[in-house]
């Protein structure tokens, strides 16, 4: 080979340049064809759970008490006693305060007095009244004087009568400086100090006494839930007092003692689009105090051999639900389900899966239809102590987290 434009020396080298630089670029296209061979995508897949389940709705509830009577004074006066312990279960008309009573018994006295008074005077006007009407009847006296007579009797028997109420007017209230407990309950924190000037006009309540046994518990129930809870109960052929209801604390637990329906309000509330409702649970050791919050949940039915998969397997598109199902090779399929309620951190295919199929939990959006993937046992993260939010469970009385309203 000739190279007649280099020089001499040159030329072997430009030779040996090129052949380098040829087996560089193969190289290097070798290299392009190794990296653009795909990986098989290593996914967490789970088998579909079939099991019969409880289909429940559940609320966060707000705890009062079944009846809380806001104690008051209804005199004035200093208080110059307090007979109970705070926090303490009181007696229906057990004593709670203490009035000074001197100045209502002095008012009792005095009442008493001038009923003294008026009934002496009744007792002379009825014994005049009585010597003129045989008189009168004779034409003895005129008609004046056994007018008069008679007029006088009336109104001593008037006043008499008056007497009579106010003697009785100032008897209640010495009776009102004993202030006691209208029911039985948890007395609360007294707001008055020994030596206080009360009066009915006063601002705050001497304390508050709450029945807790039954305690009720206040939640808030969407128009759509309230319809569902109709409906359910409707199909039962029974009440919405009939539907089991379960309690669980803030902590977790589930409150031993089964509730059940007390009062739907009468109307939705404008400001949220909800119905107020109340339930009634036990309370014997008076373990639930007002103030407290729970999770009311009611059981509506139980869902035979239902089909569970984790919420996390599931794609949303565009109101579309979608699951990537493995089959036995191996191979991805994109497959439209139908949902139906959340249970915990499960969700219930009512359509579009069968029992024992694998589903993709976590890497479906490594895959598309058609694809071989590796597939490995999904291990569920830790969860915090208690069944995540949801509307039902096949575990009724596991410990729930906060929970939704929906």
């Amino acid at each position: 080979m000739n190279f007649p434009h280099l020089p001499l020396p040159c030329r072997p080298l430009g030779l040996a340049a090129a052949l380098a630089g040829l087996l560089l670029v193969a190289a290097a296209g070798c290299s392009e064809k190794k990296a653009a061979t795909p990986a098989v995508p290593v996914v967490d897949v789970v088998k579909v759970v079939q099991k019969d389940v409880p289909i429940y709705m559940e609320w966060i509830g707000s705890l009062d008490g079944n009846v809380n009577a806001v104690i008051r004074p209804q005199v004035t006066g200093y208080l110059v006693k307090q007979n109970y312990r705070e926090g303490d279960l009181v007696k229906q008309g057990q004593p709670l305060f203490e009035i000074d009573p001197r100045t209502f018994e002095a008012a009792v006295d005095e009442a008493k007095g001038l009923r003294a008074q008026q009934a002496a005077r009744y007792e002379t006007t009825k014994a005049n009244l009585a010597r003129i009407k045989p008189l009168a009847a004779l034409n003895a006296v005129s008609q004046k004087d056994l007018d008069d007579a008679t007029g006088a009797d009336l109104s001593a028997k008037a006043a008499l009568e008056a007497a009579d109420a106010s003697l009785k007017t100032a008897r209640i209230n010495l009776g009102f400086t004993r202030i006691t407990s209208p029911v039985t309950g948890i007395a609360g924190i007294a707001k008055a100090q020994i030596g206080d000037l009360l009066s009915p006009s006063m601002p705050t309540e001497l304390t508050t006494v709450s029945t807790v046994d039954p305690i009720k518990v206040y939640f808030n129930i969407s128009e759509r839930e309230y319809l569902k809870v109709a409906a359910a109960a409707t199909a039962r052929g029974t009440k919405n007092e009939h539907v089991p209801l379960e309690l669980f604390l803030v902590d977790g637990s589930l409150y031993p003692h089964p509730g059940k329906f007390y009062v739907l309000n009468r109307q939705v509330d404008p400001s949220t689009g909800t119905f107020k409702a109340a339930a009634l649970f036990p309370n014997p050791n008076s373990l639930l105090r007002p103030g407290q919050y729970g999770k009311v949940r009611a059981t509506m039915s139980v869902e035979k051999g239902a089909l569970l998969v984790p919420q996390r397997a599931v794609t949303e598109i565009q109101g579309k639900y979608l699951l990537a199902v493995v089959g036995a090779d191996n191979k991805v399929d994109i497959r439209p389900v139908s949902v139906g309620e959340r249970i915990g951190s499960d969700w219930l295919i009512s359509n579009g899966l069968q029992p024992g199929e694998t589903v993709i939990a976590q890497g479906t959006q490594k895959v598309r239809p058609g694809m071989v993937v590796e597939p490995r046992p999904f291990v569920a993260e830790a969860t915090a102590a208690g069944t995540p939010a949801g509307k039902t469970s096949p575990e009724p009385a596991g410990k729930p987290a906060a929970a939704s309203k929906g």
